[in-house]
């Protein structure tokens, strides 16, 4: 694994990087309030056969954060996505993304299809605001509000941000809770502001994913978790819609939450070894 800087349009991005630059590029982009080693666990059993890419979203880890909440629109953050993939030298690439990124994602491929050879969801890119009917006030009020909190030590830290109560842990996902963290007069906030998480709610309210929905050009999987089973009915509708208007296919992973790839990070592995490495061993 490798970490380093990039300049795009005057921000610092911080990239994460596994496996031989000559392999088939699978490009990461994780969920709102996380970084680049979201996809450690992954990246590290798939670096063999592929050139793993992922990044801290603007203002999130170590990369700045925009200066204006316009940018944090989902066809800003498209194109500006594809100047940081030109500035990797990545003219085509597999793309892998949770909830957040997942949106982003779809914009990107509405706009740039022609680079993009495939595509696995966790857990989003189908969660219509409209569909849920949470008003955008309430919930970036509810973002602000949880982005701004803090814990006293790191363990509890550990286990009321980053880990639920019955969470899998591992030496890679602890690795990955570090770069969630900011520590300041021995408190541990989260590393994401309540500004940046409001502005990219803002952002997803504005630019209505089901509006945008599109028949794919290439094969997508969506990864649907399964848990609370008190989301289910939204999940259900919303997938489904997802699926009629996308052609995607939908996997329901077992027992696992919105953090899917965490749970069960051996269900993502496969299906991008079953997927990907066949077509690129052909």
């Amino acid at each position: 694994m490798k970490r380093y800087f990039i300049t795009v349009e005057d921000l610092a991005v911080r990239v994460t990087e596994w496996g031989s630059i000559d392999a088939p590029v699978i490009f990461c982009l994780h969920g709102l309030g996380s970084t680049s080693l979201s996809f450690v666990e992954i990246a590290e059993a798939v670096k063999g056969d592929f050139r793993v890419v992922a990044i801290d979203a603007p203002g999130h880890g170590k990369t700045e954060a925009f200066l204006t909440a316009e940018q944090y629109e989902l066809p800003a953050l498209a194109k500006w996505l594809d100047k940081l993939i030109d500035i990797l030298h990545i003219d085509h690439f597999y793309f892998l993304s949770h909830s957040w990124g997942s949106f982003i994602s779809l914009f990107y491929f509405a706009e740039f299809p022609q680079k993009v050879a495939g595509g696995i969801f966790i857990d989003g890119g189908y969660q219509s605001k409209k569909l849920k009917g949470q008003s955008m006030e309430e919930e970036i009020a509810f973002y602000e509000q949880d982005f701004e909190g803090y814990t006293e030590t790191w363990e509890s830290f550990l286990a009321d941000a980053v880990y639920g109560e019955d969470s899998r842990r591992s030496g890679l996902l602890d690795l990955a809770a570090k770069d969630l963290v900011m520590e300041k007069d021995n408190r541990f906030y989260w590393h994401a502001r309540g500004t940046v998480a409001g502005s990219i709610v803002k952002g997803m309210h504005k630019n209505e994913i089901i509006d945008v929905y599109f028949k794919f050009p290439f094969k997508l999987l969506l990864l649907r978790a399964e848990l609370p089973k008190e989301q289910e009915a939204y999940r259900d509708k919303a997938s489904r819609l997802f699926q009629q208007k996308t052609g995607a296919t939908i996997k329901v992973i077992a027992d696992t939450t919105h953090m899917l790839h965490w749970d069960k990070p051996q269900a993502v592995i496969d299906e991008i070894k079953s997927r990907w490495l066949v077509i690129t061993t052909d």
